[in-house]
């Protein structure tokens, strides 16, 4: 080649890297496509619930009615079926409420800010049992005549932790009594309205204040307090949506609204914002936590949206690659790269949730699926199991490993709305049949993030009347699955 060739040739790769460059920082690199499902939910489709035997669990459009969406033989959603579940206990059909799915496999939800489609800020409650098929009522912490639209969490040690949206209370739920336990609060600087909450992997909970805004402030809950993390630089709070509401629970006047928060894999915070009063776009910020839990951790501006864009009071999923799915009120979808923003779909709106097949699906009626759906091996669920191993059906095993929680809840919306997905699935694949079979899971020994090599266990039940032969055995965590063992069920 002449030096004119070879000077020439490296004047177009370094245009094509400076074009590339460009396209990936205006939001033009590869989105993901949107594919509606073969048979879409039967009611609309609210809130939903990845239950721990590979089906979900979604709420009929703010109503008592549910729904479970059942993969085809090989494993795909996209071709899932839909079928009639057991109503909530009569009364109660709420709309923007507290929730979460339990270690032991149940869902729990409790308050909503409306009832059967009216401002209730209601403080009832029930939780379903998938075995039994059933939704039980359960009473709300003592004295908390309302609760509405509160933000929760699934703590590590499996309680259920909630927020009293009108003041700084806080109470646990204990599974295994369903008896709440008031908790300290000591620090929070304002009250909980509008507020999200992030599990981080050391334990704590970040949020961003509404009202008094743009503060940051973490929660220890081995020490019943908060810590102060200072400004998050980019304002997320939008103004109020409307004014103040009168009703038995007195005068409200809500503090506006913010956008979800979602853990990277790297230990960081995407956080997003609503449309702030006189901007002319969302902003995003990204937090850094404290080399202990007692310190402060730092912000920084993220990328502005695309597009005069926000996502106040909207939805997000960490993708198995690393990048955050964030829905904005204009309906369109984008990527979070870590740097950028890529411009992604317009989707129909709805709950974002990512799937064991590391696909979101997007309300009860799309599924999303990444243009790139790599995932960094030090990421993974690992078994710790041989090769090999006989497995008898009928029975339940203790299964043991690492990082069955995933790296992040996967999850989150401006606050309430929590569909996070932190627990072990565990998937057969048949290579004679090519079929694809999930077993359910529950009570597992953690519900941490980020675990690393500590030892997590979850317990699994294999039917009886399951598919025998050889199978590759796999646990799978927020769609990123586990290296396959080739395991023998008879």
């Amino acid at each position: 080649m002449t030096r004119t060739v070879l000077l020439y040739a490296c004047a177009l790769a370094l245009a094509a890297s400076v074009v590339a460059h460009a396209q990936r920082s205006s939001g033009y690199a590869t989105p993901g496509t949107l594919t509606r499902l073969t048979h879409t939910a039967p009611n609309g489709s609210e809130t939903p619930f990845q239950l721990t035997d590979g089906t979900v669990l979604v709420q009929g459009f703010s109503d008592s009615d549910w729904y479970k969406l059942t993969p085809d033989v090989t494993g795909s959603y996209l071709n899932g079926t839909w079928t009639r579940m057991a109503d909530l206990p009569q009364g109660y059909a709420p709309y923007a409420m507290a929730s979460a799915v339990l270690a032991d496999g149940r869902v729990v939800i409790i308050g909503g800010e409306y009832n059967f489609g009216s401002f209730a800020f209601t403080n009832l409650g029930a939780i379903y049992d998938p075995l039994a098929n059933t939704w039980t009522r359960i009473n709300p912490p003592a004295g908390w005549d309302f609760i509405g639209d509160s933000q929760s969490v699934v703590l590590p040690n499996g309680k259920f932790l909630v927020g009293r949206k009108f003041d700084t209370q806080m109470a646990q739920l204990d599974p295994r009594t369903l008896t709440w336990e008031a908790v300290s609060s000591l620090g929070k600087s304002d009250w909980f309205s509008e507020e999200g909450w992030t599990l981080m992997p050391n334990g704590t909970i970040l949020t961003a204040d509404v009202l008094n805004n743009p503060n940051s402030e973490h929660y220890v809950p081995s020490e019943g307090r908060w810590v102060q993390d200072g400004s998050t630089v980019a304002n997320l709070q939008g103004p109020p949506e409307v004014g103040c509401i009168h009703g038995e629970w007195g005068d409200y006047c809500p503090p506006g609204e913010i956008g979800p928060a979602i853990l990277r894999p790297d230990g960081s915070v995407f956080a997003t914002g609503a449309l702030h009063l006189g901007a002319s776009t969302g902003h995003t910020a990204i937090y850094r936590p404290g080399p202990t839990q007692d310190d402060p951790g730092t912000w920084r501006a993220g990328p502005d949206f695309p597009n005069r864009d926000d996502a106040g009071d909207n939805f997000a999923a960490l993708l198995p690659n690393g990048n955050v799915l964030v829905e904005g009120n204009s309906g369109r979808l984008y990527e979070f790269d870590g740097t950028n923003f890529i411009t992604g779909p317009f989707s129909s709106g709805g709950p974002l949730m990512v799937l064991p097949t590391g696909e979101v699906l997007v309300g009860g009626s799309y599924i999303y699926t990444p243009s790139n759906r790599n995932y960094n091996s030090a990421w993974a669920p690992k078994l710790i199991m041989g090769s090999g191993t006989i497995l008898r059906r009928g029975q339940s095993y203790t299964i043991p490993g690492q990082r069955f929680n995933g790296m992040s809840q996967a999850a989150a919306f401006g606050d309430e709305f929590q569909t996070a997905t932190n627990y072990p699935l565990i998937r057969f694949t048949f290579p004679a049949t090519h079929h694809v079979v999930y077993v359910r899971t529950h009570d597992h020994s953690t519900m941490a993030v980020q675990t690393g090599t500590n030892l997590t266990t979850t317990h699994m039940d294999l039917p009886a009347n399951m598919e025998r032969g050889s199978a590759y055995m796999e646990v799978v965590a927020n769609g990123i699955p586990s290296p396959k063992v080739l395991v023998y069920l008879f």
